[in-house]
């Protein structure tokens, strides 16, 4: 059974949350603080988090930050109300698997939720090797680990699975359509920034010039294309 946990302060929408899961079969837990919030979800207990951003005592960017200092690698998804929001989302170096703007459907987030533990859980699609260098950069797509000059780079579930898609495509440019189709899912709506943000953090972590990349190139008008080593 997914066991799902649900950070969310206002009590209307965390037990809607929980019906909703328990509904489709999830094993649900819940905290209604950020401290509570991040004392549960420092355990090993959970196989997805949805964490609000406004939340009392910690807000969900404090949360997020040091669950990952504590190298809890569980997907989060996180909620917000302020489309403000979003690109600090978007841009946050410990990155996030997902985000949804409230208000949200059950249907949309149960979709979201489910597109993320597809990414997880698929086996990696990228040619026999399970390992794969290019430069300073290794990556073991089996172990979900990427190393720079031997140092661990720390990448989100999705970044692994951005990253083995363009290789998997190198030396052909890729559409933003066709990134979203098979990143996020056919079935998940992302907008057409979302994927050039989740670039530019990737090319952050791997480049050693972001804004002059070796590896993930831009091709005005049409999308990417990662070049062959």
């Amino acid at each position: 059974m997914t066991r799902i946990l649900i950070i969310e302060d206002e009590k209307a929408i965390r037990m809607a949350l929980e019906d909703d899961f328990m509904a489709e079969g999830f094993q649900v837990d819940s905290a209604n603080s950020g401290t509570a919030g991040l004392q549960k979800g420092s355990e090993p207990n959970y196989d997805i988090i949805l964490l609000d951003i406004m939340l009392p005592e910690m807000d969900g960017f404090e949360v997020l930050k040091e669950l990952r200092k504590r190298n809890v690698r569980t997907p989060i998804i996180m909620l917000t109300a302020k489309s403000l929001e979003i690109d600090k989302i978007l841009g946050l170096e410990f990155g996030v698997d997902d985000y949804v703007t409230k208000p949200f459907s059950p249907r949309e987030l149960q979709a979201r939720v489910k597109a993320v533990l597809r990414r997880v859980n698929e086996k990696p699609k990228i040619s026999s090797e399970k390992q794969i260098s290019f430069g300073k950069i290794m990556v073991d797509f089996q172990k979900y680990e990427c190393f720079k000059e031997g140092k661990k780079i720390t990448l989100t579930t999705l970044e692994f699975d951005l990253l083995k898609f363009l290789i998997d495509k190198k030396g052909n440019i890729v559409d933003r359509d066709q990134i979203m189709n098979e990143v996020w899912g056919a079935d998940v709506f992302v907008a057409p920034r979302t994927v050039d943000t989740h670039i530019l953090n990737l090319r952050k972590k791997i480049e050693d010039n972001p804004a002059q990349p070796e590896w993930i190139i831009g091709v005005r008008g049409r999308g990417y294309k990662f070049l062959s080593s």
